[in-house]
């Protein structure tokens, strides 16, 4: 998904930013650390990705309105696009503050399959939509499956040495 956004939006670069433990959701499996390790081996190869770990710090909200309100301070003059899946994009409307985050940054959506929604005020970001998820591949490692092909060999290897998700 990355990839197809910088290609299909021109951008300088991706922010990757794991969330940490807000309270509306269900926190993480894996320590905030332990997804950063993630992310810093399966990013390693692309120069314009960038890993932000704001919403790991005590006492971050969690809510994506006040990182892009600090994002907007930081990069006044900059364009942000706000990168999610059509199963997000389908709930958007429940987010805290949606209309202001639309304001602050542009929708860039990634469709999914079997999830049908009517992008609006967004761009669809074309690409061939893989029919996995992040839940399925935590399910796969917890049953010790081999996850070639789901995320990079640096990755899966963490994930079996770490035993996370078992």
């Amino acid at each position: 998904m990355a990839r197809a956004a910088l290609e299909k939006l021109k951008l300088d670069r991706v922010l990757w930013m794991p969330t940490g433990n807000p309270g509306y959701r269900k926190p993480p499996v894996a320590s905030g650390a332990e997804r950063v390790a993630m992310l810093k081996l399966a990013l390693a190869d692309e120069a314009r990705y960038r890993i932000d770990e704001r919403e790991l710090a005590p006492g971050a909200s969690g809510y994506t309105i006040d990182t892009l309100k600090a994002l907007r301070q930081e990069q006044a003059g900059d364009k942000l696009y706000l990168l999610i899946g059509a199963d997000q994009f389908a709930k958007f409307d429940s987010w805290r503050e949606p209309e202001e985050i639309k304001r602050l940054a542009e929708l860039a959506i990634f469709l999914r399959p079997q999830i049908a929604i009517q992008p609006r005020d967004a761009q669809v970001i074309a690409m061939e939509p893989l029919d996995i998820s992040a839940s399925d591949i935590r399910a796969r490692a917890a049953r010790g499956e081999d996850l070639s092909g789901l995320v990079p060999a640096a990755v899966a290897n963490y994930i079996q040495r770490r035993r996370l998700y078992s």
